[in-house]
């Protein structure tokens, strides 16, 4: 990879996903925001979706300009139905098409069961849930419409879910969070499936303890830092960089034959480390 320049020039895009077009939701902060960088950096030209945050989405914008491909940031809720589809429609009018559709969109809305609320319950599971079937659903009928195109890519298309280790492990005081990445997990590889024979590749990342805004308390002092990574073996809490690279590569010919997994990127956390010394 090359370095910036003596005049601080950012580096020219590496050339993994030259000539691609990629829709990060919820890329204005957080991991989707690394994510939308990352794939600029890789060669992609990227929609970086937000709901709420211009000014934080049309930063992102021009930091992947600065790798001379092209950028632009796109308003809408994920778990509106109409909003998805014009938003894919605008990116297929401006870009010409969609390559790469990663749905990062998620929010939490915690408490026990017992407070949680049916309004805390359902934005949950419409944005985490909903909102990524509806974006895999309107990529897909554009990747189907296309077809492949061998210069650009060996699959028709990739869609990349953002999910979390507790499609797995369970989280008490998070049941709509957790019920929501379990459905995340049937969803992707239930979509893989069926696209599969279309030559669209259908894949997850499931992160573990990360570095965001979502999650600042569990890591913002030394004191809750210690606490977290007792749960986290390679004792280290992840950059939001860390799961960009892997959707980058994941999004690339060089995971062509991936289809229908969930990679997690999590230092160890699924490992149950509690168990680490007989439990």
């Amino acid at each position: 990879m090359e370095t910036s320049g003596s005049d601080g020039r950012q580096p020219l895009a590496h050339p993994l996903l030259k000539g691609q077009k990629a829709l990060v939701t919820g890329a204005n902060s957080g991991i989707g925001k690394a994510t939308a960088i990352g794939l600029g950096r890789a060669g992609a030209d990227v929609v970086v979706n937000y709901v709420a945050g211009r000014d934080a989405a049309e930063d992102v914008v021009r930091e992947i300009e600065s790798f001379g491909v092209r950028a632009y940031a796109h308003e809408a809720d994920v778990s509106q139905e109409k909003q998805v589809s014009d938003m894919v429609d605008r990116m297929v009018q401006k870009f010409g098409t969609i390559d790469v559709m990663v749905a990062n969109a998620g929010l939490q809305r915690d408490a026990p069961l017992t407070d949680m609320t049916m309004a805390q319950w359902q934005k949950v599971l419409d944005v985490n849930l909903t909102g990524q079937f509806l974006c895999a659903r309107e990529a897909a009928k554009e990747f189907m419409r296309r077809g492949v195109v061998p210069e650009v890519s060996r699959s028709v298309g990739k869609i990349i879910c953002m999910s979390s280790v507790h499609q797995i492990i369970p989280w008490a005081g998070h049941v709509n969070y957790a019920s929501s990445k379990g459905g995340v997990q049937m969803l992707m590889a239930t979509l893989a499936q069926e696209l599969a024979p279309h030559r669209i590749r259908v894949n997850a990342v499931a992160p573990g303890a990360i570095r965001t805004p979502i999650n600042r308390s569990a890591w913002d002092t030394p004191e809750a830092e210690a606490d977290l990574l007792r749960l986290v073996p390679y004792d280290r809490v992840g950059d939001p960089d860390d799961i960009a690279n892997v959707v980058a590569a994941l999004a690339s010919d060089l995971f062509d034959y991936v289809v229908g997994t969930t990679l997690y990127v999590d230092g160890g956390m699924t490992l149950f480390p509690g168990f680490a010394t007989g439990g």
